[in-house]
Formats: C-alpha cells, sequence, structure tokens
C-alpha cells in the first residue's frame, strides 16, 4: 500500500468530536467528489475504506438511504459511489446549495465550530487528496473539480497557517503543500498524527544521512586538497636537493623541508609538532611556500 493509501486508512478511522464537525466532513466529502450538482452527486475512489465512509456519512447526516455503491467497469478496484438523483436536490439544499448554482462555492455557514475546518478538509483530503512517500518527496495535493471552490480552498488553509498553492492539471485544480513543516502540519490538522510523525521520522533520518554526507565529502576534499599541497612540496624539495640548492638555504627552511621529505602524508599540524621549537601553522605554511617558490625559479 502507499503512504497516501495509509493516509487515508487513518483519517477514515477519525472521529468526529460534533455532529457540526461530522456534517462539515459530510459536506467536504460530497462537495470535492467527482460530481455536486442537482444532477449527478458521486463519488470515485480507490480506497474501499473511503467509499464506506461516504456511503455511511450520507446515510447518516443527509439521510439517503440507498446510495449505489459500483465496481468501475474498466479498472479493477476502483468505486463508485452515487446519491440516487431524486436526493440530489435535497442534500444540495441541505448545505445551502441548489440546482440552479452557476458555480460551486464553500458554503460558510456549514463550518459552525473551531473545529469544523478541519473536518471539513478531512472530508476533502479524503476524496480528492494525495500525498508522496516522504522518502522520496514532500507533496500534499487537493484536486478539486471547480474554479472557484479551489480558491476558496486556498483562504480556508491560509486561514489555517497553510500556504498553498494551485496550478492546473488535467482540467482540474490542483491545491498543494510542497514545504515539509506544511505538509506535516496538514496532516495534524487533518486528524493523521501517526502519518505525520512517521514523516517528521523520516524527515529526521534523510537530514541526518544528508549531514553525515556533507560531511564526508567536506573531509574528502580536505584529503584531497593535503595530498596536493604534499605532492607540491615534495617535488619542490627534490628539485632543490638535485640542484645543490637546498644546503644552502636558512636552517629553518632545511629543517622544514627534511621534515616534509621525510614525512609525505603528514598533515601541516603534524609537521608543526615535530620541529624542535614550536611552530605555528602559518609560519609552517609559509615556510613551505617559500621552499615552492625557490624551486620554481630554478631552470
Amino acid at each position: 500500500m502507499s503512504f497516501a493509501f495509509d493516509v487515508k486508512a487513518e483519517l477514515a478511522q477519525v472521529a468526529n468530536r460534533n455532529d457540526c464537525c461530522r456534517l462539515a466532513q459530510t459536506y467536504g466529502m460530497l462537495e470535492l467528489g467527482h460530481h455536486f450538482t442537482g444532477a449527478d452527486i458521486t463519488l470515485q475512489t480507490e480506497n474501499p475504506a473511503v467509499a464506506e465512509l461516504y456511503c455511511e456519512q450520507i446515510r447518516a447526516v443527509c439521510g439517503v438511504d440507498k446510495p449505489t455503491v459500483q465496481e468501475y467497469p474498466r479498472k479493477k478496484d476502483y468505486y463508485i459511489v452515487r446519491v440516487p438523483i431524486a436526493d440530489c436536490r435535497r442534500v444540495l439544499e441541505q448545505f445551502g446549495h441548489t440546482v440552479d448554482d452557476l458555480t460551486v462555492r464553500l458554503n460558510r455557514a456549514n463550518l459552525d465550530c473551531d473545529n469544523c475546518a478541519a473536518a471539513y478538509l478531512r472530508g476533502a483530503f479524503l476524496v480528492a487528496g494525495s500525498v508522496t512517500n516522504p522518502q522520496t518527496d514532500y507533496h500534499l495535493e487537493f484536486s478539486v473539480p471547480y474554479y472557484h471552490l479551489s480558491r476558496d480552498l486556498l483562504s480556508l488553509l491560509a486561514e489555517c497557517g497553510l500556504n498553498a498553492k494551485v496550478v492546473t492539471r488535467k482540467g482540474n485544480y490542483i491545491v498543494y503543500l510542497k514545504d515539509s513543516e506544511q505538509v506535516e502540519d496538514c496532516l495534524t490538522l487533518m486528524g493523521a498524527t501517526a502519518s505525520s510523525l512517521e514523516l517528521m521520522s523520516v524527515k529526521m533520518v534523510k537530514d541526518i544521512r544528508n549531514r553525515t554526507n556533507r560531511m564526508v565529502n567536506c573531509e574528502n576534499a580536505n584529503m584531497d586538497k593535503t595530498v596536493a599541497a604534499a605532492t607540491t612540496h615534495m617535488q619542490a624539495v627534490r628539485k632543490l636537493m638535485d640542484a645543490g640548492v637546498l644546503e644552502n638555504l636558512s636552517p629553518e627552511l632545511q629543517e622544514a623541508a627534511r621534515l616534509r621529505y621525510d614525512n609525505p602524508e603528514a598533515s601541516l599540524r603534524e609537521l608543526c609538532e615535530m620541529f624542535a621549537e614550536p611552530v605555528s601553522r602559518s609560519g609552517m605554511n609559509h615556510r613551505l611556500r617559500r621552499l615552492v617558490e625557490l624551486a620554481d625559479q630554478l631552470k
């Protein structure tokens, strides 16, 4: 099963505290379903738990006795739930809509208490939502079939502290969140706390892995730089020795050359500790750089 499937299975088990929240969740499921008109109120879903909850809610909240459930003829495990056409007008009017509405909008009168917005979003996500597996990406979206409703959903999410955006895809309006913390907050708000915690855990592991990789890469890069610098120093000392110049240099440069030549794998800090008298890293670096300059001057 996918992460999105598990999230919906968790949300389908969330119990509403108040009757108004149950009505708001049902409203979200109906309004963002496949159709919400006087001629057709239907839901299409691959999730049997969502199909079952849709039927249960419209029976309990809307008094629809016989919603029809059928499998999509061209696709296995795909369900179509339909409100009988004789009940469509009554269902619309129950939520403050009419068959003559030219556009489908969010009727705020159906969000009565402080928890109703979360209940509405939960219902909307169950029928029109999706979330990406956090192992690959952070993305949560609602596929909204109506333009004005997509804008109303944007406003509702903003009131809940969620900064969503919208794009058009295959004739639908996709209201989405990309920031990982926003996805976490949305899942928690809707009631999918276990899924939100799982996302946080995956994100933490990925952050630790990325930090470790950056440290290893940094150490490897430093090691490469150290090896390259040591090679340059060794070549310079060898050149000065072959030219008979090294023995004419100052004692400090001769000692630096000897230590570098005898310890090709030592770091700059380790070379500083080998001197009879303490030498700073900058002092040692200056001496080695001077040896390279002298070697470069030789023909």
